[in-house]
């Protein structure tokens, strides 16, 4: 699934023929980076592979005092298909990108185990900045917001949530994982771990 491709595609489809640096100005306006995984810069290069692609066409090209001539692109029929495909597939996609963070946390280094609950403190600490932002950020642009781009980004908010919630968690648990940890140490034999017996 594509997102840079549904947001040209839609911001065409609503907007009309635009050039590239319209859609960038738009992009940055709607602070996409923020909360999609877009980036901002790669725009002009999603819309020469889409051109390519069939999905636009250029419509005419335009000329402002002394910058250079700007291409203004349409949607096409593919262009319209396309992005009901990649709307159907954005609804049916249930995001399970892994955390690099699951496998670090499973794989603690013995000898600084008292280590872990500083560093996890500090990654609590981080999301929880990252919310304040987050929280900040939607108070300030509220107004020009529609119900859906409100509660896009608040989705993100929640995620934040979910993620202190559990990185508090395994602060309070700290004391146990360490114990678990060494002991696991212990147990270790010459052909490697061997996972605790379930209770």
């Amino acid at each position: 699934m594509s997102s840079i491709r549904l947001y040209i595609l839609s911001s065409l489809i609503e907007r009309g023929p635009m050039h590239g640096h319209a859609l960038k100005n738009l992009a940055e306006q709607e602070h996409v980076h923020e909360w999609t995984d877009i980036s901002v810069g790669a725009l002009y290069g999603a819309l020469k592979r889409m051109h390519a692609d069939g999905l636009v066409a250029i419509e005419r090209t335009e000329r402002e005092g002394n910058y250079p001539a700007r291409q203004v692109y349409g949607i096409t029929d593919g262009g319209i298909a396309a992005l009901r495909d990649i709307r159907a597939r954005a609804f049916a996609t249930l995001d399970k990108t892994p955390d690099p963070f699951d496998l670090a946390f499973t794989r603690l280094d013995p000898d600084d185990l008292d280590g872990l609950g500083p560093a996890l403190v500090a990654r609590r600490d981080g999301y929880r900045e990252q919310l304040e932002a987050g929280r900040a950020k939607i108070e300030h642009i509220d107004q020009y917001l529609w119900r859906s781009e409100r509660l896009a980004l608040e989705h993100r908010l929640h995620r934040l949530e979910a993620e202190i919630a559990w990185h508090d968690d395994l602060i309070a648990s700290v004391p146990l994982i360490v114990e678990d940890e060494r002991e696991r140490r212990r147990r270790k034999g010459s052909k490697g771990d061997t996972p605790p017996e379930a209770s």
